[in-house]
């Protein structure tokens, strides 16, 4: 076997771990697996405020990472923005997404772009390099369909997806179906977690909601099912390790999982994986990649009254949760580390 010296490259936002990060660690565990020698190099970005965005990305532009201490680097992977400004003769990325906020997100509260002046040229400035950056890659990769249509939408450039497993795929397991509705989301604005609060009060099923994770809208969405009446009927777990986040997925009734216009998304793998059904949303993006309305979950307007009555189906029939769930389950499975790995190391032709 040829052995690679492989370099994965990512931006890293201090003190915040998600799906991004495990993702690369999973992908350097992948490639050490076939025998190559795999190291991650990350770089703090910082977004606020956004004129520091120019600095994250030069400080990538300015690495070259040919050569480590005289030994060559055979490939370099970059993943999120701006990591694919680094500099090297054979480099891919497998993108997990630009810097939202300037494309999709642009003019909706999720953004803290305003159109003034100075906003509108640190914007274009990420047109620019993103164009440079992304479009020298010997190949391009992205998590997801709705990653490629983005980069093409916007950029001009096509790409070809690669599902990344998750992290607990060989560890999922199917438990009773309970009687609550778990979430495994960050608790912020994208996530939506403040509709499920609306929909979870309008349900005529006593469910119970139970939202595992951290995040900066903790404390609203705290207020706010106070506000609804909710009283014991959420709870707030924050933080759980690995084990908890296993047992909850594998004795949940549902899972519910409805971002605004997600990359990719593990929760929904996830719950596949455990054979939850998933209840998401029409505007979801790559949840609705695996998310079959009435066969492995339920699609619904983005609306709280829909979402409840969602909600209630499954919350007064587990066979029906089961069944779902159960037809979830084939298409985790298919998701593995060996198509990643054949993709990132055997396509190295430019994308046309």
């Amino acid at each position: 076997m040829n052995v690679k010296r492989i370099v994965i490259c990512t931006a890293q936002v201090p003190f915040v771990r998600g799906g991004a990060e495990y993702l690369v660690e999973g992908l350097r565990d992948a490639l050490r697996a076939r025998g190559h020698l795999v190291d991650v190099v990350a770089l703090p970005f910082q977004w606020s405020p956004l004129e520091r965005i120019a600095e994250s990305a030069l400080s990538w532009r300015l690495l070259d990472l040919s050569q480590t201490n005289g030994m060559p680097v055979d490939l370099v992977i970059a993943t999120k923005f701006p990591s694919y400004l680094v500099r090297h003769a054979h480099k891919v990325v497998w993108l997990v997404h630009q810097h939202r906020q300037a494309y999709d997100w642009y003019g909706t509260p999720l953004s803290d772009f305003v159109n003034i002046p100075e906003h509108r040229q640190v914007r274009e400035a990420i047109f620019r390099m993103d164009r440079r950056g992304l479009g020298e890659c010997r190949a391009r990769f992205t998590i997801s369909r709705n990653v490629s249509e983005r980069l093409r939408r916007f950029n001009g450039l096509d790409s070809t997806p690669l599902y990344p497993p998750s992290r607990y795929a060989n560890q999922l397991y199917a438990g009773s179906y309970g009687d609550y509705i778990f979430s495994s989301a960050r608790l912020d604005r994208a996530k939506r977690l403040d509709l499920l609060l609306h929909a979870v009060a309008q349900m005529g099923q006593p469910a119970q909601l139970l939202l595992a994770g951290t995040g900066p809208e903790r404390v609203n969405l705290e207020r706010l099912a106070a506000e609804l009446g909710l009283g014991t009927r959420v709870r707030f777990l924050g933080f759980v390790n690995d084990q908890e986040l296993l047992e909850l997925y594998a004795g949940a009734r549902a899972v519910y999982y409805a971002p605004v216009d997600e990359d990719y998304g593990f929760a929904t793998v996830e719950a596949f994986g455990a054979a939850r059904p998933v209840v998401t949303t029409h505007d979801a993006g790559g949840v609705l990649e695996f998310v079959v309305d009435g066969s492995n979950g339920l699609v619904c307007p983005p609306e709280a009254a829909a979402l409840a009555q969602a909600l209630d189906r499954l919350a007064s029939d587990a066979a029906l949760a089961e069944r779902m769930g159960r037809a979830g389950q084939p298409l985790a499975a298919a998701i593995g580390w060996e198509r990643v790995v054949d993709g990132l190391l055997g396509r190295e032709q430019k994308n046309k």
